[in-house]
């Protein structure tokens, strides 16, 4: 433990179980990926320093995925497909934090996962940028696996 140092945060792959494209799994960043309680407070009568606080349901916050933007992805045909037809086709998306070899270190399973929201960074004559989409997904829960 004591060579042990954190991973760096910029290598990892996203990988969607309907997406056969080697380009659908390159993102530039990946966010959302919390969980934590709902909590209920109880009141208890006669007591009025504090109240009960018991933890309720788990909820899980969207996954924000940005990359620059693809002209041919499996992903976008599937997220257009959600918006374009309201064909919702969940899917599974694994992200995993790489070590230097390339190898994982740490798994998060993301189980049905849906198309929220998808936007295109704005475009700007004035500015040298790379065109940016951003895909925010809900889904029902994750799994960290090693």
């Amino acid at each position: 433990m004591a060579d042990y140092y954190p991973p760096p945060g910029f290598y990892f792959r996203v990988e969607f179980d309907i997406s056969k494209n080697k380009n659908d799994v390159r993102f530039q960043s990946v966010s959302g990926l919390t969980v934590e309680y709902d909590v209920e407070s109880y009141k208890e009568g006669g007591e009025n320093r504090f109240e009960h606080k018991l933890p309720g349901r788990t909820k899980y916050s969207d996954l924000v995925l940005k990359r620059g933007l693809l002209t041919d992805s499996d992903v976008i045909k599937w997220c257009l497909k959600a918006f374009r037809d309201r064909e919702f086709e969940p899917a599974n998306v694994t992200v995993s934090l790489l070590n230097e070899k390339g190898d994982p270190l740490k798994v998060w399973s993301v189980v049905h996962a849906w198309p929220k929201k998808w936007s295109v960074s704005d475009f700007n004559s004035t500015d040298n940028n790379v065109v940016v989409e951003t895909l925010e997904l809900s889904y029902r829960y994750f799994e960290i696996k090693d």
